[in-house]
């Protein structure tokens, strides 16, 4: 099967002559179009490049649309990263909402992670770590912290792709590592060395 072609790549192919399907661009953008079989390289001087049948199905079907964040049923969702104060502990509503979410994250690994994967995080979990690990998380099942009290809470760091995950009861970190691991994440145990505070460190993992 053809793989889809990149943004810039679509750019070209839609930039064809409409009728002889000549195309122009770089040396490089067109050698990537014949690798992907979208495109071919006349053997006769110019040479220039012509889109195969495949390229032109590709410049006649309707571009596909962004990938959508992960939503509830209603459309209005934010994962929550312990701490709010408005933050419920639980309740049937946030329960269909939690899952709901997690479905659709899941919907969104499958059409954007190459080979449709599910068992690793996406584009959008990558550029929205914290989010993406609460989501997790909560989805799990695991209660996020109130503005006092036990319960996880998910924090930046100044490591690329990387998340923090706190826990007033450390004996619940373990499980909150085995939750991530279990989602697609890396993640281990520290301990600060000023603070002697533990918490969890989490990545989203590639492979």
């Amino acid at each position: 099967m053809t793989r889809q072609p990149t943004a810039a790549q679509r750019r070209v192919i839609e930039a064809a002559d409409p009728v002889t399907g000549r195309l122009r661009g770089t040396e490089a953008q067109l050698a990537a179009l014949v690798k992907r079989g979208l495109a071919f390289r006349h053997p006769r001087p110019p040479h220039d490049h012509f889109l195969t049948p495949a390229g032109h199905r590709v410049r006649e079907a309707e571009p596909e649309p962004p990938a959508p964040e992960p939503r509830s049923a209603d459309g209005v969702f934010a994962a929550r990263v312990g701490g709010e104060e408005d933050s419920p502990r639980g309740g049937a509503a946030r329960l269909r909402e939690v899952r709901s979410a997690w479905q659709g994250l899941l919907e969104l690994r499958r059409m954007t992670n190459p080979g449709g994967g599910t068992d690793r995080p996406c584009g959008w979990e990558r550029a929205h770590l914290v989010r993406a690990a609460a989501l997790a998380l909560e989805a799990a099942g695991h209660p996020p912290a109130g503005p006092r009290g036990a319960g996880y809470r998910v924090r930046a760091t100044p490591q690329p792709e990387a998340v923090a995950v706190y826990d007033e009861d450390t004996a619940a970190l373990a499980g909150l590592a085995a939750t991530l691991e279990r989602a697609g994440w890396q993640a281990g145990e520290y301990t600060e060395p000023r603070t002697r505070v533990r918490y969890v460190l989490a990545s989203p993992r590639r492979a």
